[in-house]
């Protein structure tokens, strides 16, 4: 595992675990959760990220920084902007020959599964964000962990107690131009593919999030019956394989289009 600096802050950092076999390899960006807030770091996401490695992938366990730490608006949102800006090009500056970058997945759980969709959306932010990219990103798509996919509801429904509000220094009343920069479910359709994979006995986001977001952006959701909010970053549970097949449907159908 080698540690990658994108910027000079200390938590401007992902960690990078190669598979075993040589060659170029899908490069998968792991989010993690944690309510965006700065006692869960990237740790939360080590047995995900190795496991993924194992099973082939390049991956890639980006840190960010969060709230209490330097992090919420506007920082947060600049560090995951300039992680997956730069990011694929410093891998291949020190690992070259490792990562194929026409096969690069963004996965992020809960509050990293808002942070993915939204980085799939940049392209779609108001003209005047310095976030905005001219083209959706070009990655072969998004798994989305039972992801907070709509900032308003989150806030209303006081997921993480208060999490949201913490992260954007308010409510949506107060900062209506936050909200409209940072929501997935603000950013109309999904350009590029999106799996989101959510439990239907979550209760830290629910479900019902998960139906109204991908409705409206046309996003793919796998529901799993029976599986709560954690279960999807553990490999050794039973919705693990869900989340695999996710993962290898959307560097397959690259591997489609490219044959």
């Amino acid at each position: 595992m080698d540690s990658i600096a994108y910027g000079p802050h200390r938590d401007q950092v992902a960690d990078l675990y190669l598979p075993a076999a040589d060659g170029r390899a899908p490069l998968v960006v792991v989010l993690h959760g944690g309510f965006w807030r700065a006692q869960i770091d990237r740790e939360h996401a080590q047995p995900e990220a190795r496991a993924l490695a194992a099973l082939g992938y390049a991956v890639a366990n980006l840190e960010y920084r969060r709230v209490g730490a330097g992090g919420g608006w506007p920082t947060t949102f600049d560090d995951v902007a300039r992680a997956l800006d730069l990011l694929p090009e410093l891998i291949e500056d020190t690992r070259p020959g490792r990562i194929d970058r026409n096969r690069i997945v963004y996965i992020g759980h809960s509050a990293g599964g808002h942070l993915a969709l939204w980085a799939a959306a940049r392209h779609r932010l108001p003209s005047e964000s310095a976030w905005r990219t001219e083209t959706a990103p070009q990655v072969a798509g998004v798994v989305a962990l039972a992801p907070a996919a709509n900032l308003v509801d989150a806030y209303q429904r006081g997921n993480g107690n208060g999490a949201v509000a913490e992260l954007l220094g308010g409510g949506p009343e107060e900062f209506p131009e936050r909200y409209a920069a940072t929501d997935p479910s603000a950013l109309d359709t999904a350009d590029i593919p999106i799996i989101v994979v959510h439990g239907d006995r979550d209760q830290r986001l629910p479900i019902e999030m998960a139906r109204g977001y991908s409705t409206k952006s046309g996003a793919e959701l796998v529901e799993l019956p029976g599986i709560g909010h954690f279960e999807l970053i553990d490999p050794d549970s039973t919705a693990w394989p869900f989340v695999v097949q996710a993962l290898r449907r959307l560097t397959e159908s690259v591997d489609q289009q490219h044959r």
